[in-house]
């Protein structure tokens, strides 16, 4: 029988009669037989251009890569070069539009007929004797791949999909190729300006003097590369070679024992895609969070840094095992375990994904709770405080402490992360604390004395949120509850000259209440009157005429640092 290999993709350079050995996926000895011009046939072919997804199993299928060569090009051991490096250009970002061009043709076919080959033409016997190769070329498909990759960045206001979809609207009436009609309708200024915000990056088995970066340069190179493959395809690369068993000129040849089963590939193509998948997460979770809680940035990168070197583990155990498993030297079963191994590992893909979907939460509501603190400045070093605790005279931080703390996820590896009853506790009390500080804020944003920041800092003696609360630079409380707003101000006694009130004490905070005050003044008069009163009892009268008195607020005086109304 014969095995059909696509070898742009391996970096090679082909001639017919090279020898290869399938269970490396490699060449062994080049050019053995010799033969005329008179055994090559030439035929001209041509593939219409098309536009390709992002996904993985569509790469593969766009440059044909199938079977045993796809494990081998999966695990890393065959080394990708011209428009096969597009299988190595994945997104950073989720927040990424991208839409791939790819421009495929094909020259002519070049083989050799049964006379060149046989066992008397060999020139090197050791082949045979130290089993050095498996199979020998007998025809090779010249011709040439490219693909364009356009992205840009997304904002969080547009769609992903419909600016990918717009792209392919303004890409489609554009004719691509010499002679080819584009698309019926013309290019709207909008489409027009869609395409020019995109970039791009070229893959391909044509020599370039300049490798295209805008949407024009990238659309005038495309419609050029039939004239850069050669009037004659001169410049053409092989793209599929034919190969023939050596056994069938010497049975006691090297034979390719089995191949890889497509199951077992395809399995090992979702684990190494959730990689993927799983460094974008991360990417995107580092720009949303890492410059505002280095700590959580920290986790990230470690995070991030071990799936990379759990891929390499496993791409390296399948280096190991392939060649073994097609030379008979040992079964699918290896590969199985290897599988078996990943899947059952306490480090899995399903617990990256949901320590990822923990991470991911903890972000989500950060960036929910400091978009709330508008009049809180955020701080990410002990320096930073330091610079600010001087600036008024009295400073509230809320401090995020449980960020940094060590996840045993992360330093050993031993079980999956998932969020347990105590975190669930921790992140309620985080957001109830910081609502109440920002409450807080809010009512004593025109406080000359008073600044609000935030921090995120490690803390031993807090496990989870607190407020430090500093005066005149010094701190005088580790655990500041700041009240909340008074949960009742009725009228205790009305009288011709006076109006009592009873102020119950908040719900939150009460024991940072000193005293509090209210603000009132009687109809017709000018200003604002201010009357304070220590906290026991919490009654006071106010002197006026009751259908006179305008009150404006009633709050109390937490030690001095500020109020809150009700």
């Amino acid at each position: 029988y014969q095995v059909v290999v696509l070898v742009e993709s391996l970096s090679f350079s082909f001639n017919l009669c090279i020898l290869w050995c399938t269970k490396k996926q490699c060449p062994e000895i080049f050019t053995e037989v010799k033969y005329s011009a008179s055994a090559l046939v030439s035929e001209k072919l041509v593939l219409t251009p098309c536009l390709t997804s992002e996904s993985t199993e569509a790469k593969y299928s766009s440059l044909d890569i199938k079977g045993s060569l796809k494990a081998s090009v999966l695990s890393g051991t065959v080394e990708i070069a011209g428009s096969a490096k597009y299988l190595n250009d994945d997104k950073t970002s989720n927040r990424q539009a991208r839409v791939t061009l790819s421009y495929l043709a094909s020259t002519k076919i070049q083989e050799l007929s049964m006379d060149h080959l046989g066992e008397d033409n060999m020139k090197h016997p050791e082949v045979f004797e130290k089993e050095l190769a498996t199979h020998v070329v007998t025809a090779i498909l010249y011709g040439a791949q490219a693909f364009f990759v356009f992205e840009r960045d997304v904002s969080e206001k547009e769609n992903v999909t419909e600016v990918q979809g717009d792209f392919k609207v303004a890409l489609s009436k554009i004719p691509k190729v010499t002679g080819e009609a584009a698309v019926s309708g013309k290019t709207t200024s909008k489409e027009i300006k869609t395409a020019e915000g995109f970039t791009c990056k070229f893959y391909g088995d044509i020599f370039l003097k300049e490798t295209p970066v805008t949407f024009q340069d990238a659309i005038q190179v495309y419609q050029n590369l039939p004239q850069l493959l050669g009037a004659n395809g001169e410049n053409a690369v092989p793209m599929k070679v034919w190969m023939l068993p050596l056994t069938v000129f010497n049975p006691s040849a090297a034979k390719l024992v089995r191949e890889i089963s497509v199951g077992l590939v395809q399995e090992a193509q979702w684990l190494l895609e959730d990689f993927k998948q799983l460094d974008v997460r991360c990417n995107d979770a580092l720009k949303a969070i890492a410059t505002k809680f280095p700590q959580i940035g920290q986790k990230l990168k470690h995070f991030k840094e071990m799936c990379s070197n759990t891929k390499l583990e496993f791409q390296a155990d399948l280096t190991e095992k392939l060649p073994s498993i097609r030379g008979g030297k040992e079964t699918e079963v290896e590969l199985a375990e290897i599988l078996k191994k990943r899947f059952s590992s306490p480090f899995n893909n399903k617990s990256l994904n949901q320590w990822m979907d923990c991470k991911e939460k903890e972000i989500y509501m950060l960036n929910a709770l400091t978009s709330k603190m508008k009049n809180t400045k955020l701080m990410t070093s002990h320096n930073d405080i330091y610079g600010e605790m001087f600036c008024k005279k009295y400073v509230a931080c809320f401090m995020f402490m449980s960020l940094g703390n060590d996840e045993e996820f992360l330093s050993d590896f031993c079980k999956s992360k998932k969020p347990t009853t105590t975190e669930t506790e921790l992140n309620e009390k985080m957001w109830t604390k910081a609502k109440r500080f920002h409450d807080f804020a809010e009512a004593n944003k025109e406080n000359k004395e008073m600044k609000f920041l935030a921090a995120s800092l490690t803390d031993d003696n807090h496990e989870g949120p607190t407020i430090y609360l500093y005066e005149d630079g010094f701190l005088i409380n580790e655990n500041f509850e700041p009240p909340s707003v008074p949960e009742t101000v009725t009228a205790a006694d009305v009288t011709h000259s006076s109006v009592t009130l009873k102020v119950s004490p908040p719900r939150f905070g009460a024991e940072s209440v000193t005293s509090y005050s209210v603000e009132f003044c009687v109809r017709g008069q000018d200003g604002w009157r201010q009357q304070s009163e220590p906290k026991s009892g919490e009654i006071t009268s106010v002197k006026g005429m009751a259908e006179e008195l305008l009150m404006k607020k009633v709050y109390f005086d937490p030690s001095n640092p500020g109020s809150f109304g009700g």
